[in-house]
């Protein structure tokens, strides 16, 4: 319960009622209001028992509504379930972790999720969830960090990719992750699969994408690029590696050599890994859902040669519990050094992991810091 709800509760009663005993008279009348309006900011506060199904809910719960006569209200689940009752299958009241503006942004993303093929406005939801537009968009990006049409776009494009790599084809893809139209697919989604859609089904078939090697302070290196910006940098103790990790990025793609066109991305990494040139000097052309793109402009905005963990990175984003998720942001990184992942480090400072290996990541940090401190 939260501080608001117990100082209320008190200065009502005189005190609050014995742990598992219904709310007073007074405080039993304000719950119910909040149950017929289905208040979703009650939720977390009490929950309330109907004795003719045994069942407690929160108080947003959209099942049908019960007789007042039938209800008990109890300040947590715990307490319900002491007195016998056992929790609602459709409004889940344990999933509450009591804190409310996190717990109203995940019932925001189920709401989304189960709407994709719909348009989900702000107003919209601000009708479904009883908040102005204004401030359910501004409570929901600090908690997640994007805002709410980012995570449906998001949610469409990882739908889509699923359909797509199952060997659906395109118009059936389209439409099961709810885009309404193939002018809005290919509009939406082309910049972030870095290609089109029946492209991408085909393994990138056709898609035509250059490439150089070039020797680096980390030992071989692969810049591949399409026509919009650079799409993998890699590092391998050969050419052939290098190749074979480009063809099983892209495996039908049209991959031609091209070391006078792509001489200077070459130039430009190699005074990025020695600190003398930003990280925004490389136009890029990379798939990524909202949550990684995030992530990776994060990542650009470290100084050269500093470090953060991946608590640290979660934190700055505005979404503190997702240390795993910016793990995996990390890892699946196309552009090594573009997007500086071997900045982050675990929370003891240690190295932690790093696809191109732990001794590429401390030289990288040990030529950056040698740079900035010239």
């Amino acid at each position: 319960m939260t501080t608001n709800a117990i100082l209320a509760m008190k200065a009502n009663d005189g005190g609050m009622m014995p742990s598992g005993s219904p709310t007073s008279r007074l405080n039993d009348d304000r719950c119910w209001d909040a149950v017929v309006t289905r208040d979703h900011g009650r939720d977390g506060e009490f929950v309330f028992a109907v004795s003719t199904t045994g069942v407690y809910c929160r108080p947003s719960c959209a099942a049908r509504r019960p007789r007042r006569e039938n209800v008990k209200f109890f300040s947590r689940p715990e307490q319900a379930e002491q007195a016998g009752f056992r929790a609602c299958l459709r409004c889940r009241p344990r999933s509450l972790s009591g804190h409310q503006p996190s717990d109203s942004a995940k019932e925001i993303c189920r709401y989304i999720e189960q709407h994709l093929d719909e348009p989900v406005t702000l107003d919209r939801l601000g009708r479904v969830f009883h908040q102005s537009p204004f401030h359910l968009q501004r409570r929901f990006k600090a908690a997640l960090g994007i805002t709410p049409r980012e995570y449906a776009d998001s949610c469409r494009l990882r739908q889509l990719k699923r359909s797509l790599q199952a060997g659906d084809n395109v118009t059936r893809a389209m439409y099961d992750a709810g885009y309404g139209s193939s002018s809005r697919l290919y509009e939406r989604t082309a910049s972030q699969l870095g290609m089109t859609p029946d492209k991408y089904r085909r393994g990138a078939i056709a898609a035509a994408i250059r490439y150089t090697f070039a020797e680096s302070p980390l030992g071989r290196m692969l810049v591949a690029a399409t026509d919009r910006g650079v799409c993998a940098i890699q590092f391998a103790a050969s050419d052939g590696e290098l190749l074979e990790g480009l063809k099983r990025e892209f495996p039908f793609a049209t991959r031609k050599a091209d070391d006078g066109g792509l001489k200077s991305y070459v130039e430009t990494l190699l005074a990025q890994m020695t600190g003398r040139e930003s990280n925004t000097a490389l136009p890029l052309d990379i798939r990524a859902t909202a949550f990684q793109r995030r992530v990776w402009r994060y990542l650009q905005s470290i100084p050269f040669g500093a470090t953060r963990s991946y608590s640290e990175v979660a934190k700055a984003i505005r979404h503190p519990r997702a240390t795993r998720a910016v793990a995996r942001a990390c890892a699946t990184n196309p552009v090594a050094v573009a997007i500086p992942c071997h900045r982050i480090v675990r929370e003891d400072g240690t190295m932690g992991g790093y696809r191109w290996g732990v001794e590429r990541k401390k030289s990288l940090l040990e030529m950056e810091r040698a740079g900035a401190g010239a």
